[in-house]
């Protein structure tokens, strides 16, 4: 594509620089697009676990326009959710990807956490439904403290027995959500969340992560240059076989 600005590779992971958003949501968005036609052609479904943050607007909106993916033929997760927002809240997850994607394709089947629920009960179930098959495609973002869904710093295991948890979000993580336009004020935002944890995330075969703005661009370079540690839990997207991380000229301007 025209627009890429550079391909480089740290450890396993795969960096693919572009000198737009749009572009490099396209470029993400064709990627997956083609690894999920290339499974299909040897199983009866996919498996994948969307990311929901403003910053996988660009991917989702190639995603749901597009003519080769057969819908019909996906079964969609998400990797997180805010405990006791109301159901009609539009900063939770689920909402967001209704509206940014689930609403607009005919997917095989839909599981969405519920912040709502008893959160033990919901883990015990979310968890059941995870584990039935493995997972195919993962599409995530980086935090600005590096969380990848919402394992920040302090609760980020990388051995993590669970495959999803009740966590406290750090401040760091609550102002990102101010700094997104999701809330007004830190104080609206919530203070805990149900999130799938690192492994499971790692579990999956391909990983496409989206990472544009400014804002973004001290955790870009954190998670390339870094060691592999839970201070910086992106860091572990270095030793995934099969990790690409799409980032636009912005997020990468700390990098070079």
């Amino acid at each position: 594509m025209k627009n890429t600005i550079q391909k480089s590779k740290f450890q396993h992971l795969n960096l693919e620089v572009y000198s737009t958003r749009q572009a490099m949501g396209e470029a993400a968005g064709k990627a997956v697009e083609q690894k999920i036609i290339e499974l299909l052609q040897t199983q009866n479904e996919v498996r994948m676990i969307f990311a929901a943050a403003p910053s996988q607007n660009d991917i989702l909106s190639y995603l749901r326009t597009s003519e080769k993916v057969n819908w019909q033929k996906i079964v969609a997760f998400h990797m997180d959710e805010y405990i006791g927002l109301s159901e009609s809240a539009p900063q939770l997850f689920s909402n967001y990807l209704r509206e940014h994607l689930f609403d607009h394709v005919n997917l095989k089947e839909v599981h969405l956490i519920d912040g709502n629920l008893d959160a033990n009960q919901e883990c015990i179930r979310y968890a059941k439904l995870i584990a039935e098959k493995e997972i195919d495609i993962v599409c995530l973002g980086i935090g600005e403290n590096g969380h990848i869904a919402f394992n920040d710093p302090p609760v980020a295991d990388f051995n993590d027995f669970q495959t999803i948890k009740v966590v406290e979000l750090d401040d760091k993580c609550r102002q990102q959500q101010v700094n997104d336009g999701c809330f007004q004020t830190i104080d609206k935002v919530p203070t805990h969340a149900l999130t799938l944890t690192i492994p499971t995330l790692m579990s999956g075969k391909y990983l496409y992560c989206v990472v544009p703005g400014s804002t973004k661009s001290e955790a870009v370079k954190n998670t390339l240059h870094k060691e592999v540690s839970t201070k910086c839990p992106s860091s572990i997207l270095k030793t995934h076989p099969n990790c690409t991380l799409y980032v636009d000229e912005e997020a990468y301007a700390l990098s070079n």
